[in-house]
């Protein structure tokens, strides 16, 4: 077995800034150091996926993007609504992880009603599969339209209002269900507000990459 992973990271989000590029590669590097983490955004996206038409021109670029992607052992799709995965996973030799489903199968362990935290109108194809009928509340938040409008306090304040309503309506977990929630760091601050886990999209895909990484060497 390998003692280091390499491991490409897509953001779908065409940031020019390189510390916010990497910095969901530098947090699974960080959770897990046995992992190496290249990352990449697709381009012309500047405003990431958050509809059914973003997601349908940025799959495209996506996949382009992993195909001639070298000396990789797992391939993550650093964004919720799992774009491309289902594709790439057809065409590539490698794990193709998407955050969407790995946050969703972690979630499953910790309760049996959840709420789904995002940005889209409609829950992500991977939470309501995996979930099912256990999911209580939209997913949405209110005036949020993209994961850029995360970045303020005030973004910030509307997704904690949102929590709580989810588990007023009786989440005993919730599960995130946008990236960029992980770029604001925010799952920590939830758990102790709501006293309820929260699972972050980055950890978790992060722990599937490794996951399927080691299962292929054992």
């Amino acid at each position: 077995m390998k003692s280091s992973y390499n491991i490409g990271l897509v953001r779908v989000v065409s940031f020019k800034d390189e510390k916010l590029l990497n910095l969901h590669g530098e947090l699974i590097e960080k959770y897990y150091p046995m992992l190496k983490v290249t990352s990449k955004a697709i381009p012309d996206q500047p405003d990431g996926i958050h509809d059914d038409e973003t997601e349908k021109i940025a799959v495209p670029k996506i996949i382009e993007l992993a195909k001639n992607w070298k000396n990789i052992d797992a391939l993550v799709i650093s964004c919720a609504g799992d774009p491309a995965v289902k594709k790439l996973r057809e065409i590539l030799d490698i794990p193709v992880i998407g955050a969407g489903e790995s946050t969703a199968i972690l979630a499953s362990n910790y309760g049996d009603t959840f709420g789904v935290l995002g940005i889209t109108e409609d829950i992500p194809p991977a939470y309501k599969r995996i979930l099912g009928e256990n999911i209580v509340g939209t997913c949405n938040i209110p005036d949020i339209i993209s994961t850029l409008d995360l970045m303020s306090p005030v973004g910030r304040e509307k997704v904690v209002k949102k929590a709580l309503q989810l588990k007023g309506l009786g989440a005993q977990v919730i599960a995130l269900a946008c990236t960029g929630m992980a770029t604001i760091g925010i799952a920590k601050q939830l758990e102790e507000i709501c006293k309820i886990p929260v699972i972050d999209p980055v950890m978790a895909e992060g722990l599937i990459a490794y996951f399927e990484c080691i299962r292929r060497a054992y």
